[in-house]
């Protein structure tokens, strides 16, 4: 990823680039550029979008996508774009439960998440590359583990049905 310096802010190193900054303020605005008053707690338009059912929903999605397109257009890996999707995804399948979804978008911050894992492949591309891929994997095991468990749950209970209704008959 091309970049035109790099700063040191407090503990943390930033990748100065016109397009991520342009990212950063978008991610910024959609998740947290406001602080409830007297509290840590910081929230953005993504979930004050979410109170219009279906419409906040894909509005979210809409930018965040817009995020994901601008990374790859940047150069993040193939592996680095598919943790973002995840990310947009969690947070679109959470957001589309009525009242719940913004309480999720409030403490899930996507946009937030996929700015920094964009921030982290622009300072080490390979560390990223590779922790991303072990997620990918991780993902993928979990998944077939659930696959495989909800099939067990099913044939239980299948046989479960079966037996209590020969015993009825």
């Amino acid at each position: 990823m091309p970049s035109s310096g790099v700063n040191t802010v407090a503990d943390r190193v930033v990748v100065r680039d016109a397009r991520l900054d342009r990212l950063r303020t978008l991610s910024r605005w959609l998740d947290s550029r406001i602080r409830i008053p007297g509290t840590p707690i910081r929230f953005g338009l993504d979930a004050i979008m979410d109170i219009v059912p279906v419409l906040g929903d894909v509005a979210g999605v809409g930018f965040s996508s817009f995020i994901l397109l601008e990374a790859a257009r940047l150069g993040a890996s193939k592996s680095t774009l598919f943790r973002m999707l995840w990310n947009v995804g969690i947070d679109a399948l959470a957001g589309a439960i009525p009242g719940l979804g913004v309480l999720f978008d409030v403490a899930w911050k996507a946009n937030d998440r996929n700015i920094a894992l964009l921030e982290r492949h622009a300072l080490e591309p390979v560390a990223t590359r590779t922790a991303s891929r072990r997620f990918a994997v991780v993902l993928g095991i979990g998944l077939l583990l659930m696959l495989i468990g909800a099939g067990f749950l099913g044939y239980w209970l299948l046989h479960l049905i079966s037996g209590a209704i020969q015993h009825r008959f």
